[in-house]
């Protein structure tokens, strides 16, 4: 029917709950072949008990909507990191679009805009940006479905992003130049912290969160209990990103280097005296800390690294150094410990709990390349232990 300038149709839908069978007049179609077609797919779901009230929530709407029923399932970081981009990259370009009228071509068309000229100035977002925001949307419209039932169905699902590589992780140093970088660490007063963060892969926010409780230096061993970070302006502290505590087992040598840290800040805090911003404890003290005992913050702790490898390539005495270190990510020194075992043939899933991975696979799907070295290599051992034993 049409009423005005658009046109309308009605279908009659039961009710689950009593059973009784009402009208349902659905409008503002442009032309009479789109509300035949939306009827005939209204009539399907209403005869599988699918049928859902057409409603005019916006998907900007919704999405804060959905950002605030998960801000107490979600950790504060992540839903930060949730918000950034739905702020950034969704609200601008489909936010206000109605939830129920958008279709997988215009989350394809969203994800390429943002591929060519999403980011500032004008240039594009990485792939991985891209697939950050595309992991959101449809863990968003997924609830849109299941959970609000706003929606029959989820159109990120059918939509197309861009294909991204996955990097090869730990490839970035050998074990020579991460003892080159650990050398010219060792000057700088939080030295420990890189040879902590390469000799347990422990996260950053982790590393950052240690109290001197949790480190064990007669049982070679540190306690990681959970995660620090900052979220506008003030520090968070929480779970690890798994949920779980873990110990992580250390050698001798890190022993020494953690005990020589400790001595260290104890003289910082003697030398401050009454104004020492640490604890009243000793063992409440940050492992890792400033020079008056506060928490450091996490940017810190990643532009040194940077600061640190610069230094290490600067010309000495009109010299270059033989050996100059290629650029490297904190998170690198992560990979680099979890590369190194699994070449060295130490199980997957001992490497995992070392990591703080909540299952095995999930360090068979971000290391595959050496486990795939190791699987090449996996038929000349078994030649050699079969004919050795003969």
């Amino acid at each position: 029917m049409k009423r005005g300038r658009t046109w309308s149709y009605v279908i009659r839908v039961t009710d689950p709950e009593t059973g009784i069978s009402k009208p349902k007049w659905v409008g503002g179609f442009p032309t009479e072949a789109a509300a035949k077609e939306a009827r005939d797919e209204a009539r399907v779901r209403a005869r599988r008990g699918e049928y859902i009230d057409r409603n005019a929530v916006t998907v900007a709407d919704y999405l804060d909507e959905w950002l605030e029923a998960h801000a107490v399932e979600v950790k504060p970081k992540t839903l930060a990191d949730y918000r950034h981009l739905i702020d950034r990259h969704v609200k601008p370009n489909i936010g206000g679009l109605r939830l129920q009228a958008v279709r997988p071509g215009q989350i394809t068309k969203l994800y390429r805009d943002l591929i060519t000229t999403g980011g500032r100035r004008g240039a594009g977002l990485s792939p991985r940006t891209v697939s950050y925001v595309h992991a959101v949307l449809r863990k968003a419209f997924g609830d849109a479905v299941l959970v609000d039932q706003l929606i029959p169905s989820n159109p990120v699902e059918r939509a197309k992003r861009p294909r991204m590589r996955r990097p090869e992780p730990g490839k970035v140093w050998t074990a020579a130049e991460l003892r080159a970088f650990l050398k010219v660490a060792g000057r700088h007063r939080l030295a420990a912290f890189f040879h902590l963060a390469a000799y347990t892969g422990a996260r950053r926010g982790e590393l950052l969160n240690l109290r001197w409780r949790d480190v064990d230096l007669d049982g070679a061993s540190i306690h990681i209990k959970g995660s620090a970070a900052f979220i506008a302006g003030e520090r968070i502290e929480g779970t690890t990103k798994s949920g779980r505590s873990r110990v992580v087992s250390i050698d001798p040598g890190t022993v020494d280097v953690l005990k020589a840290h400790r001595k260290r800040q104890a003289a910082d805090k003697l030398k401050v005296g009454e104004a020492w911003k640490g604890a009243d404890k000793v063992t409440d003290d940050f492992v890792f800390a400033t020079g008056w005992g506060e928490p450091i913050h996490p940017d810190t702790a990643t532009s040194l690294m940077t600061t640190l490898i610069k230094a290490h390539n600067e010309p000495k005495d009109g010299m270059l150094p033989a050996e100059p270190l290629p650029h490297a990510r904190l998170h690198d020194l992560r990979h680099i410990h979890a590369t190194t075992l699994l070449l060295a043939g130490v199980p997957v899933h001992v490497v995992a709990a070392r990591l703080g991975h909540a299952d095995p696979s999930i360090t068979l799907r971000v290391y595959a390349h050496v486990i795939s070295e190791q699987l090449v290599e996996a038929a000349a051992i078994f030649a050699q232990q079969v004919e050795g034993a003969a």
